[in-house]
């Protein structure tokens, strides 16, 4: 065997690390780009200078600036993903357990930005990238089951209503944090809040814990007669 021939598995090896970081590179200064100027601002150009590399590694690597917003889409429902796997929800208490998921989604938002602004740029392209996705489908089947872990729990202690759906529960969820995010700035102009101060967002989150708890939880006959008696009154 020739020494050209010993080394080509080393060499071949080292050659996939590197375009593998690359390409790591290039998505990760792709959500900043995309993430601080939307889509349709979002310059190639930017993009290479911020990954360190060129425009024609973007373009070998995912074809176009389309398919590399996708693939950015894909990626920070991912890593939503991927941080949620590393809960340890109660599902001894589901209810707890709930909650606990419900300050994880609140503190992500908080926390990653670039996912709201993100999704807000797609919202404005009525999510064309995002319907050219194959892998969100399986992404967000994830998520929803996840909510349905802590039902079925709450459902199995009776605790938690039985017609209440995960769909439903994980929409009401990402609503209530996606939206205060989103609008932050106009809401707070419209309000006259300083909706960003501490007091105010964990204010909010226990809004958020409060509403979807009183949604899902299972009403004793005794609860169900205030609430009417309260109506009536």
């Amino acid at each position: 065997m020739s020494p050209t021939a010993a080394r080509k598995p080393g060499a071949i090896g080292i050659r996939a690390k590197q375009a593998q970081d690359t390409r790591a590179k290039i998505l990760k200064a792709a959500i900043k780009v995309f993430a601080k100027q939307g889509f349709a601002s979002g310059r190639v150009e930017s993009i290479s200078k911020a990954a360190r590399s060129h425009d024609r590694m973007i373009y070998y690597y995912f074809g176009s600036k389309e398919q590399l917003f996708v693939e950015v889409l894909e990626t920070i429902y991912t890593q939503f993903n991927e941080a949620e796997s590393k809960l340890d929800l109660d599902l001894d208490d589901p209810v707890h357990g709930l909650e606990q998921m419900v300050e994880f989604v609140w503190q992500y938002y908080l926390d990653h930005p670039e996912f709201v602004t993100l999704l807000s740029s797609e919202n404005l392209h009525q999510g064309k990238h995002a319907k050219k996705s194959s892998k969100l489908k399986e992404i967000s089947g994830y998520a929803i089951s996840v909510v349905q872990k802590l039902l079925d729990a709450g459902k199995a202690q009776n605790v938690f209503r039985a017609d209440i759906k995960a769909r439903d529960v994980y929409l009401m969820i990402a609503s209530l944090g996606y939206f205060y995010n989103a609008n932050q700035y106009t809401l707070g102009a419209f309000l006259g809040e300083p909706l960003m101060e501490k007091d105010a967002l964990a204010h909010w989150r226990e809004v958020i814990k409060d509403t979807v708890l009183r949604a899902v939880r299972l009403q004793l006959p005794a609860e169900t007669a205030v609430i009417n008696e309260s109506r009536i009154a």
